[in-house]
């Protein structure tokens, strides 16, 4: 059983897998940090001095009471709060990455395009003449009886 797991990790799809989720892991943090520390300071100071990180809504205040001067006091005084200002920022790091791997598989896909484009030019069009084994000359694929020396001709199957 051992030998049979060995062999599934080593497999080339399942290791491709894992550095996809590495890298996937490492984008998510950097797009998360892109949002928090880049995207939102300014988007909240020109909506009005405000702090996305810290926009929630009490729910039931904890020990001590209501208010709350920021998230992270609310969350050590132990109260029940709805983040809604961390969904927004969840929402536009969503929105970047989701842009960011939409880029990428189009790119992906114009390259899919050009090589099979290529592939297309490059393949040779179906002959449509064929030499006739018993006089050699070129006659049409499809004849059955050669112009030149008038033998019966096998016909080539389609």
């Amino acid at each position: 059983m051992l030998k049979e797991f060995r062999q599934f990790i080593i497999r080339g799809n399942v290791v491709d897998m894992a550095v996809g989720i590495i890298v996937g892991i490492a984008f998510g943090a950097l797009i998360t940090s892109l949002v928090a520390d880049i995207l939102m300071p300014p988007i909240g100071l020109l909506v009005g001095n405000v702090d996305f990180a810290n926009l929630f809504v009490v729910l039931k205040s904890g020990s001590p009471a209501a208010p709350y001067a920021s998230l992270a006091d609310a969350k050590v005084a132990g109260a029940v709060t709805i983040n809604y200002g961390v969904f927004v920022m969840a929402i536009i790091s969503f929105i970047i990455i989701m842009f960011a791997l939409f880029m990428i598989v189009r790119y992906i896909n114009r390259l899919r395009y050009q090589v099979d484009r290529l592939k297309e030019e490059t393949a040779q069009a179906e002959p449509t003449i064929k030499e006739c084994p018993f006089c050699f000359s070129s006659i049409p694929i499809k004849a059955s009886r050669c112009p030149q020396c008038t033998s019966q001709l096998e016909i080539a199957a389609k």
